[in-house]
């Protein structure tokens, strides 16, 4: 199963208490269905004092979002789309943006 969104690609919340949020996607976990998306998602983590964080406290860091509450944004518009496939004449296959048609990135090289 080919990957609609991928580690990079800038993407637009589109469910959910951050809706209308953008972001960069930072890691992709296909099994949980979940992405990790730069300044969506934040939380508090309370830890308590250790070696390596000898004052211990409060720190914010993201958690993962459904997949599916995330679409990539349009290259053009900057509007969420929906991501297609198709193969060029050259035998590559690439993604793109359904709204506008603009490329998203080669899937997969040609084997020739």
């Amino acid at each position: 199963m080919a990957q609609r969104v991928k580690k990079g690609d800038t993407v637009v919340v589109i469910a959910g208490d951050q809706k209308g949020a953008v972001g960069e996607v930072l890691a992709v976990y296909p099994r949980e269905r979940k992405v990790l998306v730069q300044g969506v998602n934040r939380v508090y983590r309370h830890l308590r004092p250790s070696r390596q964080n000898p004052q211990g406290g409060r720190i914010q860091k993201e958690m993962p979002v459904d997949i599916s509450n995330v679409r990539p944004a349009d290259p053009k518009t900057g509007q969420p789309t929906r991501v297609g496939f198709r193969v060029r004449e050259d035998g590559t296959k690439e993604r793109y943006a359904r709204k506008s048609g603009e490329s998203l990135g080669i899937v997969k090289a040609s084997e020739q």
